[in-house]
């Protein structure tokens, strides 16, 4: 029986970890799958197994499956074991999950290894160090010696709750004083050094604290686990923040502000938002915007992306809208490029001229930010605009450089699927620049309609010619050469549309085309026009391809002008109205869900499956819009 979460992720997981295959079993055979998912998940039986709503993506209509020793959605393709879904449903890493499951099962987890044991001892002392620390500069902070920095954090509109919440403090003078105050404790200065709370003096005159005169913010990780301070000057001097070194408890690039707060109220539901300072965090979270996370005064890096994907699969950026927002905005995506997935993006908040989401909250109130926030667009609709600020597009060999360039970010993408796509929209952006504002013949085009309808013919009235009765399945002949059209346009399409489009009757001559098709969809990463018609030049087929286009009419979705969304829209539309090939789609989708039910070890069944419920879902929804 297949164990979902034994991928090569879980794996490596798993070895690093040192935990023993055996132990491993044991813990997901002591695992009642149906009652862990039950907890969150509405479960009813279907048979031997149960069904319900899948928690990872929005849906009406049951397609999560819950079996003996897995999971499978069948909308979206998660599938896992317990294991897995403690990590996919609570954002937590492989240890904690293996930890919470054994504590339930009610056994030990095997210890590791005597060089890990070693290194998990050094970070469990820095924690405790950092929390006496902590609590020290907490009580500094409501001290008369405090005053200025509790005044501070008042101004700024922090409330004593919210204060206490964030666990901010007080660094003192320095001069030795948080290690006399933590010395009561047993805990010694090389303590402090190795926690990264102090550090030897470049005159050689003996440790110093490395922070003082400072409002200090602990650093949590996911857990709540203290792992080092950021300390603010009150003032303007510089540097403003300052952050603690490199510690085996702290690492600077994967660690983010306010993730162990964001991670209880993504669970909830709220939006993951990542802004720029500590400060934003604290004060959308006293909001009501549990969800903030911020990277420590660094740009954002592929370890903290990482971490922020695992929380929330479309998270919200929310930089400045002046130019280094801007700027970090466009690294967050250039970083981003290559992990983007069809269930993995972002999403872009641009706040108002002169704003940041601190100043925002303050003056416009939670209403005012929830207004903002509910206007964050997908990449897919801002990265034109981004990549083509300050681009020349006024002539020829400025176009040329910016369509190079826009190729060259889609290209970047790995997922091949989502790479088309992201080809076609910034392609469409970019030749709709040069469309004058009439859409000069693009009415239809547009809308999806039908090429050759005259602008004014509902202003003449015209003679109805006697209808004939249409044969379904010369009709269904008609729309099989449309379909073939499209495709020959927007070949992107063809990774979305192959399973349907193997179903539909077409001539010999067509069926030749769809053949190469396939072979040209199996061999290339870049799924374009001329290189479909290049390779239909080298197979002998650009004159039945030619005879294919010189049809008349052709809808405009047909068209080399239509969106790829229009394309896509048109072409669902067409084989929609195809009944036959329609129930042969469910038929064969049925057919396949009983294979796989009989052997869900087979992971080329499990993907063949997920295309066959997305096709046939599009399918039937473009039908009920023509019944429509």
């Amino acid at each position: 029986m297949l164990r979902y979460a034994r991928n090569d992720d879980f794996g490596k997981a798993s070895s690093l970890m040192a935990l023993p295959p055996n132990f491993l079993d044991e813990l997901r055979a002591r695992t009642p799958l149906q009652a862990l998912i039950g907890r969150s998940v509405r479960l009813t039986r279907s048979g031997r197994e149960s069904k319900g709503c899948c928690p990872f993506h929005g849906e009406k209509t049951p397609s999560f499956y819950v079996y003996d020793d897995h999971f499978h959605c069948f909308g979206c393709g998660e599938h896992g074991d317990a294991i897995t879904f403690v990590m996919k449903s609570q954002g937590a890493g492989f240890m904690e999950a293996v930890e919470s499951l054994a504590a339930e099962a009610g056994l030990e987890v095997p210890k590791a290894s005597p060089a890990e044991a070693e290194r998990e001892a050094r970070r469990a002392s820095i924690h405790e160090v950092l929390q006496a620390a902590a609590k020290t500069y907490q009580d500094w902070l409501f001290a008369p010696g405090g005053a200025g920095a509790l005044s501070y954090l008042r101004e700024r509109g922090l409330s004593e709750a919210t204060i206490k919440k964030f666990g901010l403090g007080w660094s003192g003078e320095g001069r030795g004083a948080l290690a006399a105050a933590v010395a009561r404790q047993n805990i010694q200065t090389d303590q402090l050094i190795e926690a990264g709370l102090m550090k030897q003096s470049e005159a050689g005159r003996g440790p110093v604290d490395m922070f003082f005169s400072r409002v200090m913010f602990p650093i949590q990780d996911r857990r709540g686990a203290i792992t080092s301070f950021s300390g603010r000057i009150l003032g303007d001097g510089q540097p403003k923040y300052v952050n603690g070194p490199e510690t085996p408890a702290f690492s600077k690039r994967r660690s983010l502000f306010g993730v162990h707060f964001a991670r209880e109220a993504v669970r909830k539901g709220e939006a993951l938002i990542i802004v720029e300072g500590q400060m934003d965090v604290i004060a959308l979270s006293q909001a009501g915007f549990g969800g903030a996370v911020a990277p420590l005064g660094t740009a954002l890096t592929e370890e903290q992306l990482a971490e922020i994907w695992n929380l929330s699969p479309e998270p919200v950026i929310c930089f400045d809208a002046d130019k280094a927002g801007r700027k970090a905005a466009m690294r967050a995506v250039d970083l981003a490029l290559a992990g983007l997935a069809p269930d993995r993006s972002l999403r872009f908040l641009r706040l108002p001229d002169g704003q940041d989401p601190d100043s925002l909250v303050r003056a416009q109130g939670p209403a005012g930010f929830q207004a903002q926030l509910g206007d964050a667009a997908p990449l897919s609709s801002v990265l034109f605009d981004m990549l083509a600020e300050g681009a020349i597009r006024e002539t020829p060999e400025g176009r040329a450089a910016l369509r190079k360039k826009l190729m060259e970010i889609a290209d970047r993408i790995t997922d091949k699927s989502l790479a088309g796509e992201y080809r076609a929209m910034l392609l469409d952006r970019f030749f709709a620049e040069r469309r004058s504002p009439s859409g000069k013949g693009g009415a239809s085009q547009r809308n999806g309609g039908f090429a050759g309808r005259a602008p004014n013919a509902a202003a003449k009235p015209a003679m109805r010619p006697v209808r004939v009765p249409i044969d379904p399945a010369s009709a269904d002949i008609e729309r099989g050469r449309i379909l073939t059209a499209i495709l020959i346009n927007h070949p992107t399409l063809l990774p979305d549309v192959e399973e349907a489009f193997a179903l539909i009757d077409l001539p010999p001559a067509y069926e030749r085309l769809r053949n190469a098709f396939a072979k040209f969809h199996d061999s290339n990463v870049t799924l374009d026009s001329p290189g479909l018609l290049n390779h239909l030049d080298e197979s002998g087929l650009m004159a039945v391809a030619g005879q294919v286009l010189a049809m008349s009419p052709l809808p405009a979705c047909a068209a080399p002008a239509a969106t790829l969304a229009e394309a896509a829209n048109g072409w669902w539309e067409m084989f929609g109205l195809m009944r036959a090939s329609r129930n042969r789609l469910r038929e064969q989708r049925d057919e396949q869900q009983r294979s796989y039910l009989e052997n869900p070890a087979d992971p080329v069944a499990v993907e063949k499956l997920i295309k066959l419920n997305a096709a046939l879902s599009r399918a039937e929804r473009a039908e009920r819009d023509a019944d429509g």
